[in-house]
């Protein structure tokens, strides 16, 4: 297992004009990440990724492979609609040090479940790497089924699956279709309840500014102290809410911002929540004293 627990969906921080990535900041929340010592996910939905220039993507991935040191891991979103360039993004970032590879369905194409099981069997064979499936019907527009999922789980180094279809019964539907295989939360409002049908942990977002409290929860759960773990899931769900308030990422920046992390600056065609949210997610971290 590449992780267990926490793997914080990491923000990429910009400076307040956009056009460069805010390195300071990132030391900062990459700092939280290894004392809580949750994995990490660079380049996923949360990270922007569809506006980074690959010339970002590289430096981005270099700095945060070196800035860890190898004492989290550093799973990397290599995804794409186009299999070529998923699998050229998967030699890249596998010399680039990442630990795991994220995939994401095709979005756009569209895919057949046989599509999506030949797309995703040319990714593997592109490299070495462990690589976790994601599946995120409301953003790709394709639904990558349990018995698909179950196909896929027979190849070597696909290993897992970040699910964030909102749907517990295929969460649980994979699970029992499959055999030391990780299924991981991509919602944080449903870990615990993920966690309690099999999941292995969550790529979360509130990790970006709360990772030790979803790595306590979900250690609280492995070692079967339930009422702690129901204790945190609750502590945390209205802001786990108040994370899709609006598009992600751009809640999550809010908060970044108002705990003085980093600017709440987004990329075109995403832009800022507005101020009613903002004002609403203020109060909402200042009662949960952040």
């Amino acid at each position: 297992m590449i992780f267990s627990g926490n793997c914080t969906a990491l923000v990429t921080p910009f400076l307040k004009n956009g056009k460069k990535i805010d390195f300071f900041a990132l030391e900062k929340i990459l700092e939280m990440q290894l004392k809580s010592k949750s994995g990490v996910l660079v380049l996923g939905t949360t990270g922007e990724s569809p506006t980074l220039l690959k010339e970002e993507k590289i430096k981005l991935v270099k700095f945060v492979v070196e800035f860890v040191k190898n004492k989290i891991p550093v799973v990397v979103g290599a995804g794409s609609n186009d299999t070529k360039i998923a699998q050229e993004n998967s030699r890249l970032f596998e010399d680039l040090g990442a630990d795991a590879l994220l995939h994401i369905t095709p979005y756009y194409n569209k895919a057949s479940q046989n599509g999506l099981i030949k797309h995703f069997e040319k990714v593997a064979k592109s490299t070495k790497v462990p690589i976790i499936l994601y599946n995120v019907p409301s953003r790709t527009g394709v639904n990558i089924l349990p018995q698909t999922v179950a196909k896929l789980a027979k190849i070597q180094n696909i290993v897992g699956i970040k699910e964030a279809s909102g749907n517990l019964d295929q969460i649980s539907e994979i699970l029992r279709l499959t055999k030391n295989f990780c299924v991981f939360s991509g919602d944080d409002s449903l870990t615990l309840p993920a966690l309690s049908v099999g999941a292995s942990g969550v790529f979360s977002v509130l990790g970006n500014f709360v990772p030790q409290k979803i790595q306590d929860m979900c250690n609280a759960f492995f070692e079967n102290n339930t009422k702690k773990a129901q204790q945190i899931h609750f502590e945390l769900f209205p802001l786990a809410k108040a994370m899709f308030c609006d598009v992600n990422p751009m809640p999550v920046k809010s908060a970044l911002k108002i705990l003085g992390t980093c600017e709440n600056t987004t990329r075109l065609p995403l832009t800022k929540i507005n101020t009613k949210n903002f004002k609403l997610l203020k109060q909402l971290l200042l009662s949960n004293k952040l």
